[in-house]
């Protein structure tokens, strides 16, 4: 920790990350203003540092854990059934109100803190995949009716709505915007840290795998299936890599929440790939 003098005389604090948090909170009451290192505003909420008028980060806990435990318990159960293990399988149709109250509820709750916080690119994600996994479970549910405008008068089960040309191309259309808003969000990530880089590759490949499931069978059902099946094992493994990345970002916010004598890195790239506002600095 280091004190520089201000113009007025006072003393303006640089919190880094091996500080305890007892003593950043001391010395949060006691100085005029308060710097928090990027890797340490990065490791505990997941977006590029920013100024924010007001003290409402010092005074509210912080959202994140809260969005990353509705996104992993629901994009590790669904990469298992991608990948079929024990028999899984149909997208995850057992893992509804999984959907809807862990992903929705508290990716959406997550999300609307971090957006009063002013960490604007933690709350879209988390609005985005709270949205997402809403959608999904919404799909799954035959009450909203989504495969039963494709599947025969006379079906009885929900698959024989999937295996439909018509619902096969719009859910893959459903999915392609997804991969398109994961690949805009590895973008942003490359000023954050290693880990967020590795979440939204893997979920880019993950989305972009479904979409070629969905519409390989689309083409052809009956001569693309066992393809697509390929296709729908190839996301579900990326999407576990990205769920071990979560459960990894998520031990080491809730390690440093409670002091514990252990922090896990997550490769700071702020430093690497200076800001626009850094550049016009330095062009001064």
């Amino acid at each position: 920790m280091a004190e520089y003098p201000t113009h007025n005389g006072s003393n303006h604090s640089q919190l880094d990350k091996h500080m305890s948090p007892d003593e950043a909170l001391r010395k949060i009451q006691t100085s005029g203003s308060i710097a928090i290192s990027p890797e340490l505003f990065e490791k505990l909420y997941l977006s590029p540092q920013n100024k924010v008028k007001g003290e409402l980060r010092k005074t509210f806990a912080n959202p994140t854990p809260i969005g990353l435990i509705g996104f992993i318990t629901c994009l590790g159960p669904l990469a298992c059934d991608l990948m079929g293990w024990r028999g899984a399988g149909e997208l995850g149709a057992a893992s509804i109100p999984c959907f809807f109250f862990f992903g929705g509820v508290l990716m959406i709750t997550g999300g609307l803190l971090e957006f009063f916080l002013g960490n604007t690119f933690s709350a879209v994600v988390f609005f985005t995949f709270g949205g997402f996994w809403l959608s999904l479970g919404g799909t799954l549910l035959p009450q909203f009716g989504a495969y039963a405008a494709y599947a025969p008068a006379d079906a009885v089960s929900p698959a024989a709505g999937l295996k439909t040309q018509g619902f096969n191309a719009s859910f893959g259309f459903f999915i392609l915007s997804m991969t398109m808003l994961c690949f805009v969000f590895l973008i942003c990530a490359l000023r954050t840290n290693i880990v967020y880089v590795i979440i939204f590759t893997t979920l880019t490949l993950t989305a972009g795998f479904i979409t070629g499931a969905y519409w390989a069978m689309a083409a052809d059902y009956a001569a693309n299936a066992a393809f697509a099946e390929r296709l729908l094992v190839a996301a579900g493994a990326c999407s576990f890599v990205t769920t071990a990345c979560g459960w990894w970002l998520l031990l080491g916010i809730m390690l440093a929440s409670v002091d514990f004598p252990l922090a896990l890195p997550v490769g700071d790239l702020s430093t690497v790939i200076r800001g626009a506002s850094e550049r016009r600095k330095s062009a001064v």
